[in-house]
């Protein structure tokens, strides 16, 4: 892992910036060619659904791939088999820079600011998988170095170019559901087990996997079947849970159909795990199995918002108005917004926005388009982050919109957090009846402008990551 050189070329990057083609610099014009030249970092599972994405809009070529895992990444391999291969994103830094106008980044959670933000800070042009990061820092950070530096940016969120939150938008801008003052949010994941303990059997590493670059930022240690290549994702030190998985996708929609800034509220509840009778687990590393999450937020037009988030199989209130035969959401969740005259409802993904009661839809013309569509919707999304890289349209979750998206989500985990961690009561000891005490366990007040909980001193813990040495931001 040669860090030294990688800070090196770095530092010489940034010197060599004004004799480089514009170009190759991602500068945001049209490039001298048609083809958007691209390095793709996390290129198996989800990964490889991104390179077919941007690859079938017939404007990329791919300069390199890199992945830390060549089982996950064979598919790929296979079908691009000229292009270049590295594990370590530094090589790619290393060798490439000049070479790509843009990255794609789909590597778990933990390792998305690590990997994009070196190409980023080179005015590199990026499209990152949601979340966006895996903490509250790096969204931030994110943001400004995309602002900062001029950069087409979208998040892998591809509900945000469905037509369906433009319509929802249009319909509640329309004044027909009045005030908004309630908005739930639901999904069916976690799919993959939580609640779990600490992996502690020293697995032998596959050959195809450099277990170090996999961890990336986080604390070293042994390598355990039970991370890869999926569960990761229910462990806080490289996964978001249930609600980073998912909310934003959901979570889009309100914040695409009301603009919403930062949370200034947050409380969450969550599972109890048991490991015996009347003994309560510790597995606050882990996610936890289902979890309600209260987030609130100011809102110029509407005043107070409140946002209900649910998982684990937890669903809202069904609404009065929904008859026996109709729904709410789709079978991996969906979104309901309350109004003071009526209800507005939207499948995961903004799908299928409607109004309830049903009969509204008749009594009621949908309003005039008023936003643009994004050509192929859902489907359009990497076309969109191309179009946007050659000629500078507007892309649907670029990171001023997904980093506040992501940090309102990551908002929610703090929450879930406090919720879970333990402190032991005195006296007592693990196994005991009732040995803790759960100072988290309270309304938590953000301070979105300085990025601070403002009445429980240990949730600002949360709000980054120590980072191993080495890998630091």
């Amino acid at each position: 892992m040669q860090r030294r050189k990688f800070i090196k070329n770095t530092a010489a990057a940034s010197a060599a910036f004004s004799i480089v083609p514009s170009h190759v610099l991602g500068k945001t014009h049209i490039p001298p060619s048609d083809t958007l030249y691209v390095g793709a970092f996390g290129v198996g599972g989800r990964g490889n659904n991104v390179i077919n994405g941007l690859n079938d809009t017939g404007r990329v070529k791919f300069v390199s791939f890199c992945d830390v895992d060549d089982r996950r990444a064979q598919e790929t391999y296979e079908q691009f088999p000229d292009v270049k291969r590295y594990k370590d994103f530094r090589k790619v830094f290393d060798k490439h820079l000049n070479d790509i106008d843009a990255i794609a980044v789909a590597t778990p959670d933990h390792t998305h600011a690590t990997i994009a933000l070196p190409f980023m800070r080179e005015k590199k042009h990026a499209y990152v998988e949601k979340p966006l990061t895996h903490n509250i820092y790096e969204a931030r950070l994110m943001t400004k170095t995309a602002r900062e530096n001029g950069i087409v940016t979208q998040m892998g969120n591809q509900g945000a170019s469905s037509d369906g939150s433009r319509i929802a938008r249009e319909w509640v801008e329309s004044g027909i559901i009045g005030n908004v003052h309630t908005i739930d949010c639901w999904t069916n994941r976690p799919v993959w087990p939580q609640g779990v303990p600490m992996p502690t059997k020293r697995d032998r590493i596959p050959r195809e996997l450099d277990w170090d670059l996999w961890l990336g930022p986080a604390k070293m240690r042994d390598y355990n079947d039970a991370y890869l290549p999926f569960k990761w994702r229910g462990f806080w030190d490289f996964g978001t849970g249930a609600l980073g998985d998912m909310g934003c996708h959901i979570m889009e929609t309100p914040f695409s159909v009301l603009d919403l800034g930062y949370p200034t509220e947050a409380e969450a509840s969550c599972t109890t795990v048991w490991v015996d009778d009347f003994v309560e687990a510790d597995y606050s590393h882990s996610c936890p199995p289902s979890s309600k999450i209260h987030l609130k937020f100011e809102h110029e037009e509407h005043g107070d918002i409140a946002l209900n988030w649910y998982d684990g199989g937890l669903k809202p209130n069904l609404p009065d108005e929904l008859k026996d035969d109709e729904t709410i959401g789709d079978t991996g969740g969906g979104t309901v917004i309350y109004g003071d005259k009526g209800i507005l409802v939207c499948d995961t993904y903004s799908q299928n926005a409607r109004l309830l009661p049903s009969e509204m839809m008749d009594l009621y013309n949908a309003p005039e388009p008023k936003y643009p569509r994004v050509p192929g919707g859902i489907g359009g999304h990497f076309a969109n982050f191309v179009d946007g890289c050659q000629n500078g349209t507007p892309t649907s979750s670029n990171f001023e919109k997904a980093g506040r998206l992501t940090e309102t989500v990551l908002m929610g985990n703090l929450a879930v957090k406090a919720y879970q961690y333990k402190e032991l009561k005195e006296g007592k000891k693990v196994g005991d009846w009732a040995p803790y005490a759960f100072p988290g366990r309270r309304k938590l007040f953000w301070d979105g402008d300085n990025m601070k909980i403002t009445n429980y001193e240990k949730a600002n813990d949360w709000v980054t990551r120590d980072y191993r040495e080495g890998w630091e931001l």
